[in-house]
């Protein structure tokens, strides 16, 4: 395991399932803080079950989820939301919202109980507007947004909740490649100031230049938890995705770069 002890995500022993069906089989991984970590695997390998798993939005059957050292599965949906911010795949709403009302949403864990106004909000929205580079179209209503900006949007909106925790399920979905490497080095921003960004990633070539670490599913069941460029081997990604993959030089960057060849 990667791992940061209370300093970090830590998760033991989980288990999801849906009916009969078990979806995650045992999970156990850490995510260090200050970091980026991507969790990859074939399609339907459990990465999307495994992050709501993580915020709560599916219930595990088992196991621990701690964050810094406290069991996020103990506390309340208000604690919890101040802490984790979930960033899904496809955003929609029926509700008439523009895109400042949508990203005021990551404020409503702060709101008083009793009464009053968040004295925090306006500037927490402010900066997660422009943070995702989402201010130029604030008054646009989310519903007439392409997916591109819809994902940056949502990310926006779970910036506002300054959470320490942030996950995200394919976060470059519906983005160019210039996008694609901007959204990165947002994420990577936020990990250099001491988030926890945790993300599901199907580009592989693309997990391997921005991660710090990766956590690897097959089948619903964690295979390797670690350093990216140590972790990710010709061997575990034959055996994980049925493709041969080797690590060179990149020619324009200088820095190492996974390349995948034909089906192995």
């Amino acid at each position: 395991m990667t791992g940061g002890s209370a300093t970090g995500l830590e998760v033991e022993g989980l288990v999801v399932r849906a009916g009969r069906h078990e979806l995650v089989h045992g999970a156990a991984f850490s995510a260090p803080r200050a970091a980026v970590t991507a969790i990859l695997g074939p399609n339907g390998a459990g990465k999307s079950t495994i992050l709501r798993a993580i915020a709560g939005v599916e219930k595990p059957s088992a196991g621990a989820i701690r964050f810094r050292g406290d069991d996020l599965r103990s506390l309340g949906r208000r604690e919890r939301a101040q802490r984790v911010a979930f960033v899904e795949q496809d955003a929609t709403t029926d509700l008439p919202l523009d895109v400042h009302d949508v990203v005021s949403l990551g404020r409503t864990p702060y709101e008083p109980r009793w009464g009053g106004r968040d004295p925090n909000a306006a500037t927490a929205i402010d900066g997660a507007l422009a943070a995702a580079r989402v201010e130029a179209f604030a008054e646009r209503r989310f519903a007439s947004l392409s997916g591109g900006e819809r994902q940056r949007v949502m990310l926006a909106r779970a910036l506002a909740q300054q959470p320490r925790l942030l996950l995200l399920d394919e976060p470059t979905n519906h983005l160019d490649v210039a996008a694609q490497f901007e959204l990165l080095a947002l994420l990577r921003e936020h990990a250099d100031r001491g988030m926890t960004v945790v993300t599901a990633l199907h580009d592989l070539t693309l997990a391997a230049d921005q991660a710090d670490a990766v956590v690897v599913i097959a089948s619903g069941r964690v295979v390797a938890n670690g350093p990216a460029r140590e972790t990710l081997t010709s061997e575990l990604i034959r055996e994980v995705y049925r493709v041969t993959a080797r690590w060179t030089e990149n020619p324009v960057t200088g820095r190492p770069m996974l390349v995948l060849g034909r089906r192995a």
